[in-house]
């Protein structure tokens, strides 16, 4: 994959967010063990500190931000939802089940309870790097119960588009998913917006996640 191929032969540059300073403070002690990550800062304003990085010092950039909600995950939410897609895969770490449904809605790549091992956090890190979806045991059952529904889709999925969900599920863009399976990156968009709307799901993430809680893809 794209992701993979950019960081292979180096550590994973890590972008610590939080409205907390002393929670940021605490994360970057947590990872500053791990050879196989760089923490290249920390910050409440993303948007900020990405611009200064992208002109003053390339090679700073991030690869991956790890975004902790702090205990009141509401003005968190917030700043997730209106940062966007900044293409950064994004790791949040949630207070409970229903900050974590919000996060995946917001179409962060993973989510873990705030008190993760730096371990486990770490193999986490490196896998939403590469474009796969990380949910922690912990939220996963639980986080999915509220807002997306357990029953199967009402329109039954076809042969091709069960493919290009399996391929989904990968973190596979449009285009790797056409390559793979011989067909235009158009093609491909178009099966990937036809599976959200028999999912019901408003991203990419959520509809991995919905089709994960039917049982229609396994991670």
């Amino acid at each position: 994959m794209e992701g993979e191929t950019r960081i292979q032969g180096r550590t994973l540059r890590v972008l610590i967010v939080g409205e907390d300073p002393l929670a940021r403070s605490g994360l970057s002690s947590l990872l500053s063990t791990e050879a196989s990550l760089e923490i290249v800062g920390q910050t409440a304003s993303p948007e900020e500190l990405l611009l200064s990085k992208s002109i003053s010092n390339p090679e700073s950039n991030p690869d991956v931000l790890l975004w902790d909600l702090g205990q009141d995950a509401r003005s968190s939410l917030e700043r997730l939802r209106a940062f966007g897609d900044h293409g950064l895969p994004t790791m949040v770490l949630c207070p409970d089940e229903s900050s974590a449904v919000d996060a995946l809605s917001a179409g962060v790549k993973g989510v873990a309870v705030r008190e993760v091992g730096p371990d486990a956090l770490a193999a986490a890190l490196q896998a939403v790097s590469r474009g796969m979806v990380v949910l922690d045991e912990n939220l996963a059952a639980a986080a999915l119960r509220p807002r997306i529904s357990a029953s199967p889709p009402a329109e039954r999925l076809t042969a091709r588009e069960l493919e290009v969900l399996q391929l989904l599920a990968q973190g596979l863009s449009n285009k790797q998913i056409g390559d793979r399976l011989g067909i235009t990156e158009h093609t491909a968009k178009f099966h990937v917006n036809s599976i959200m709307g028999k999912l019901g799901a408003q991203t990419r993430t959520e509809a991995v996640v919905h089709a994960v809680r039917v049982g229609l893809v396994l991670l």
